[in-house]
């Protein structure tokens, strides 16, 4: 049985650190010939069919404007090799350098939609744009995952998670409970 805890006060600013760590996410988008990358550290899955994909994107980021337009990106899952790039793509801008030459990743032309992949990363999920009447107001974006790529091995690649202040951690040990796991309980 778990033991209690004792616990501290936290300021509320600081709850992402405990609630985002999902995986670190690079999203690659494309229009009328201009590319770019961003580094994501929020997403969260809405749906399973169709496949939907919550995320705010900033609306003053050079990757708004041309997923706004596109209506379209490749949500690509980094490992935790990929760390430095990672880093270095969220502190750069796209409209100053083409960030794919500057980090050197490798452009992959993918099926459904003009956004290209990473081929370095793990996985790639090309993503159309389902439904977008949170955007003006709230920047928050509803992706379809139309395509996905993942590598075949290995079974559970080391992710990176962001908790916050420049500090990263990398997925932890995998703990299986599907003896006990019902349909549709998570």
């Amino acid at each position: 049985m778990a033991k209690h805890t004792t616990k501290i006060d936290l300021p509320v600013s600081q709850i992402r650190r405990y609630l985002e760590p999902g995986p670190i996410v690079l999203v690659s988008s494309a229009h009328n010939g201009t590319h770019n990358i961003m580094t994501m550290g929020w997403h969260t899955v809405m749906e399973f069919t169709p496949s939907l994909i919550g995320c705010v994107i900033a609306g003053g980021i050079h990757s708004f404007g041309l997923i706004r337009r596109s209506g379209e990106c490749v949500i690509n899952l980094p490992t935790t090799a990929l760390t430095d790039t990672v880093v270095g793509i969220g502190n750069t801008t796209g409209a100053e350098i083409d960030k794919f030459e500057r980090f050197g990743l490798t452009v992959q032309a993918a099926e459904r939609v003009e956004a290209p992949l990473i081929a370095e990363c793990y996985a790639n999920f090309e993503c159309r744009l389902a439904e977008d009447t949170l955007i003006d107001k709230y920047n928050f974006f509803i992706f379809e995952v139309v395509k996905a790529h993942v590598a075949k091995s290995p079974r559970h690649p080391e992710t990176l998670h962001y908790t916050g202040d420049g500090v990263f951690m990398g997925l932890g040990k995998m703990i299986s409970r599907r003896s006990r796991f019902r349909p549709g309980m998570l």
